[in-house]
């Protein structure tokens, strides 16, 4: 995938779908803005009504979900810019009242502290439904379906979302996975689920167009990895199990990424790295031209910065000054926040 810069916006949960995961108006609006960004990653869309952890979370499980998003990825494509969908299962951070009455999966039936934001208000979330091995190829499957679903859909691409506490990293982490079958215990069955998932995909869609987002050490959500031994192999494992297939790109967040951990996955990868150093401060231009200076990164991954500023690429670029970030309008549900941010005046 050739991109015309190497700034990528980030997969962001701005929850503007409609009651029944199709993408709205102001959706293609969004998107349809950011264009001239390198690369655009969605929100994470459900792969299966069960892994819808977000009201007015989009999905890619039904026709209509298809033709919703195939008007987004027409605007993108006719304002000139690339996309790739982002298929996030949310396992056990998930809610019967969000997700059509169905229990949450996980690997293990211990749920999240906390509280989930349903439609009718903060509930606590249940204990999931620890999967068999048996359903674990129908999991499997959800995610190809998606990612056909994609392709369908005109996107570019897509990245399987293996970060963030949700389901595929709910399986590296040995807090959120107490399993003893092949799915569980050593790094490499830990790993074993997210490696089938991905080379399933790869194999339905073609790897290059098959991209996977982790975040070793991120310990959010309750998926907590403290053992740096063994979060290096975990995610060695992780990394040799798909490097084969020459995927589209590994996308990392992880707060240092010069990090010996964060550059020998990036290593053994072999192939484009984005970076994304993680929710702790906002990405500014210097950092992200560190990230490329010192040759840390393939491309920066930004998200707030281009929430606020459609036309970040340009201003960038240009060195405009960037409009500020309305943070209570970051996860409602309307245009304010989402499409109303000024852009810069064409050139004339």
């Amino acid at each position: 995938m050739e991109l015309p810069n190497r700034l990528v916006m980030a997969p962001m949960s701005r929850v503007r779908a409609d009651r029944n995961g199709v993408p709205t108006d102001i959706m293609v609006e969004h998107y349809r803005q950011r264009a001239s960004m390198g690369l655009i990653i969605t929100d994470g869309i459900y792969p299966s009504f069960t892994g819808q952890g977000n009201a007015l979370m989009p999905g890619l499980v039904t026709e209509e979900h298809v033709a919703g998003w195939k008007r987004v990825t027409d605007a993108v494509h006719e304002a000139g810019g690339r996309i790739v969908a982002q298929l996030m299962h949310s396992g056990r951070v998930a809610h019967e009242n969000i997700n059509g009455g169905r229990q949450p999966q996980a690997p293990s039936a211990i749920a999240v502290e906390g509280m989930a934001h349903t439609y009718d208000g903060k509930q606590p979330f249940p204990v999931p439904h620890a999967l068999t091995e048996a359903e674990l190829p129908g999991v499997v499957q959800d995610f190809v379906s998606a990612a056909q679903n994609a392709m369908k859909a005109g996107f570019d691409g897509v990245e399987l979302h293996g970060a963030n506490g949700y389901l595929l990293q709910e399986f590296l982490s040995p807090v959120s996975n107490t399993r003893t079958d092949n799915y569980g215990g050593s790094p490499e069955n830990r790993a074993r689920l997210v490696i089938e998932a991905f080379r399933a995909v790869a194999e339905a869609v073609g790897a290059e167009h098959t991209g996977i987002r982790i975040s070793p050490e991120h310990n959010i959500q309750g998926v907590l990895e403290t053992d740096r031994a063994d979060v290096t192999a975990t995610y060695t494992a992780l990394v040799d199990g798909i490097a084969d297939l020459k995927p589209a790109y590994l996308s990392i967040l992880h707060a240092d990424p010069a990090d010996e951990l964060v550059q020998g996955l990036r290593r053994r990868f072999g192939g484009p790295v984005l970076m994304n150093t993680g929710f702790g401060t906002v990405t500014t231009r210097e950092d992200a031209v560190m990230l490329l200076e010192e040759n840390l990164a393939d491309a920066a991954v930004v998200g707030r910065p281009v929430i606020a500023n459609p036309d970040l690429a340009r201003r960038w670029q240009e060195d405009h000054p960037l409009n500020e970030i309305d943070q209570t309008t970051v996860y409602t549900d309307g245009a304010a926040g989402y499409t109303d941010y000024p852009e810069l005046a064409p050139v004339s």
